[in-house]
């Protein structure tokens, strides 16, 4: 004789099933602010991966520690973005052509893009489109409304974050013309972690860590 599911037998079977789906639902759930801090940190790592390999180290260059790798946050229009790269002229513009060079990095994922969000040339303008990641620009693709920069013992309010040949993590302006610039090779080497704060338009937050010495970087 076959057995058949009692009621109660059945009520189980549909609430597990019930809780089974939601937990698989929410595993696909998108958390932009997340995606965002997963890019940046990777794009972080990058920038230091990029100081290690390049060293700006020249011994007929005073200046030459201000041409490090950094990554430079900034909010033009009211979208909140970041460059990676390295300030040869000292004006800590991600500048196109300085004496033939391109200041900002290649995206290592796309030969034809930089890794720059936001406008800021002619080169790096809406009428050039791929020549930018727009993933850069975090507010257009990930809905975060600010970025906050704070930390790291040196004394500095700039919005960047360099790397020497050793990784070490420095917070200081490049821009000559600006108060807080990195006035010798040793200054504004970061002492206590940098936090780097990403911001929605519902308050959440994520913030993520640089530390001193090692410039390791987690969320």
């Amino acid at each position: 004789m076959k057995k058949a599911f009692t009621m109660i037998e059945l009520v189980f079977v549909i609430v597990v099933v019930g809780i089974l789906s939601y937990m698989v639902a929410s595993s696909f759930t998108r958390n932009p602010l997340r995606e965002a801090a997963d890019q940046l940190v990777s794009h972080i790592r990058y920038t230091q991966h990029l100081a290690m390999m390049d060293d700006k180290f020249d011994v007929n260059d005073a200046t030459w520690y201000r041409k490090r790798w950094q990554i430079r946050f900034s909010t033009a229009g009211g979208v909140e973005s970041y460059a990676i790269m390295s300030d040869i002229n000292s004006d800590g513009n991600p500048n196109a052509s300085v004496g033939g060079i391109i200041e900002v990095a290649k995206d290592p994922l796309n030969s034809i893009q930089y890794l720059i969000g936001t406008p800021t040339t002619s080169f790096f303008n809406n009428t050039k489109p791929e020549f930018m990641n727009k993933k850069l620009d975090l507010t257009s693709t990930y809905g975060v409304t600010r970025i906050t920069v704070v930390g790291g013992g040196t004394g500095s309010t700039a919005n960047r974050i360099l790397f020497d040949s050793l990784g070490r993590p420095y917070r200081g302006d490049t821009n000559a013309l600006n108060a807080g610039v990195i006035a010798s090779p040793a200054d504004r080497i970061a002492i206590t972690p940098i936090t780097v704060t990403l911001t929605d338009s519902n308050l959440n937050t994520m913030v993520i860590t640089i530390d001193p010495e090692t410039g390791y970087t987690h969320i």
